[in-house]
């Protein structure tokens, strides 16, 4: 039996997905937080469904700022929110 895709936990709803169904967010450097299209981002991550769902529960429970282990403020979450609706869209 091979090796298949390495899963992830997502932050939104705590299921496990594999690295293609989710997307990689990342604190960083100057602080804020970015969409990590490549999953491989120094720094910080925390993994979501690519599901709106899944975002808004991750933000509403507080959960991304906890895995980033930083707080995100209503001007860092609505940035955070227009990269990811730039990145795929209908967020």
């Amino acid at each position: 039996m091979g090796r298949g895709e390495p899963e992830r936990t997502c932050v939104g709803c705590r299921s496990r997905a594999t690295k293609g169904q989710l997307v990689r967010l990342v604190g960083a450097p100057d602080g804020g937080v970015r969409v990590d299209p490549s999953g491989s981002a120094p720094g910080r991550g925390a993994w979501v469904h690519r599901d709106p769902s899944c975002v808004a529960a991750a933000l509403r429970k507080g959960a991304l700022a906890r895995a980033l282990r930083k707080g995100l403020g209503e001007s860092e979450v609505g940035k955070l929110r227009h990269e990811l609706h730039e990145h795929l869209g209908a967020l």
